[in-house]
């Protein structure tokens, strides 16, 4: 909303002639209004400030946890038994207790929490959808996302890799910027992102496929093998973002008609880290997170359902009525039978 809300603002106020048809007392009035709005448009920016820095309060007060789970999950250090009885739920505690006892007896040593940043990603709806096959052996090696914020308005995303065999970088960075002056209301805009370029290994960039392809010549009737490198779809393009055309020239836009759409769902991905991912982590690999959002949309479901049943119900009672007034079958009478069938 924040990115389309600066693209758009231009458009905002466009003059539609009725100010101007108002006497010149209301004209009067409007202005002082205009006054108040400016008014609280200055506390509003003050809110978003202030709103700002208590995030990056409590950030700082939430680092330590952040530091201790990231240890937990590389298995740098164990929980301690009071911080395990802390995580237990009483529905799993009796159940926990059989199972570790079997467990136990033939257990191989495995340190930490493996494959935890993938679990909660591929959980994450957003994410799950753009991590492929390929993609998840680079991923394994994921131990840790972490952000920060700036003195300015935005924030950093830290992917920590161990080695692997994809490339050589030990941390991914994804930096988002926001614009010097807030919008409408107080609220920071999106300005544009940059990524860590990936050192690639040789051939193992997850960002492009080699399509071979056999050409005929033909004088000689020989083939040849041509081999031609195409992007691929990966989730390390979210390393890679798009980038708005400076100008709105026809060409830049024919080029790339979707480029607002890309913009956003850049900038929902960014958002989607910092606010539920990084935060809930544990609660995106154990599959919690989702039961919220599976809850929310039963609900809408069911909300919607109901109405669609109150609407069916109403045109049976009219078909039915007009069954009594001609003693013929309707069209709306034929619809519910359509629909079971």
């Amino acid at each position: 909303m924040s990115m389309l809300q600066g693209r758009l603002g231009n458009l905002v106020g466009a003059p539609s002639g009725y100010i101007e048809s108002l006497s010149p007392e209301v004209r009067r009035r409007v202005k002082g209004l205009k006054s108040i709005q400016k008014k609280h448009a200055v506390l509003e920016a003050d809110f978003q400030k202030e709103v700002l820095a208590l995030e990056k309060k409590y950030l700082t007060l939430y680092t330590p946890l952040y530091e201790k789970r990231a240890e937990f999950v590389s298995g740098k250090t164990e929980p301690t038994e009071e911080e395990v009885q802390d995580g237990v739920s009483d529905d799993e505690e009796e159940a926990d207790e059989d199972d570790d006892k079997e467990d136990e007896k033939d257990a191989e040593k495995v340190d930490g929490v493996p494959e935890f940043w993938l679990t909660a990603l591929k959980n994450n709806p957003q994410f799950g959808d753009i991590i492929t096959e390929k993609d998840e052996a680079a991923l394994k090696h994921l131990v840790d996302i972490r952000m920060a914020y700036f003195e300015k308005p935005g924030f950093r995303l830290e992917f920590e890799f161990s080695p692997n065999d994809h490339f050589t970088n030990t941390v991914l960075t994804k930096t988002y910027f926001y614009q010097d002056e807030p919008g409408y209301g107080g609220d920071f805009i999106y300005d544009h992102a940059e990524g860590t370029k990936i050192e690639w290994k040789e051939g193992k960039d997850l960002s492009i496929t080699v399509e071979t392809k056999k050409q005929r010549h033909k004088g000689t009737n020989k083939t040849r093998v041509v081999k031609k490198t195409v992007p691929a779809e990966t989730f390390f393009s979210f390393f890679s973002p798009p980038v708005a055309p400076e100008s709105e020239d026809a060409e830049e836009v024919d080029e790339d008609e979707n480029i607002d759409e890309k913009l956003e769902a850049d900038y929902g991905l960014g958002e989607e880290l910092k606010d539920s991912v990084i935060p809930r982590a544990i609660d995106w690999f154990t599959g919690k997170a989702l039961q919220y959002q599976d809850n929310d949309d039963m609900y809408d479901d069911e909300f919607d359902y109901e109405d669609d049943e109150e609407e069916e119900d109403d045109e049976e009672d009219e078909s039915d009525d007009d069954d009594d007034d001609e003693g013929v079958r309707t069209k709306d009478e034929k619809a519910p039978e359509c629909k079971q069938q």
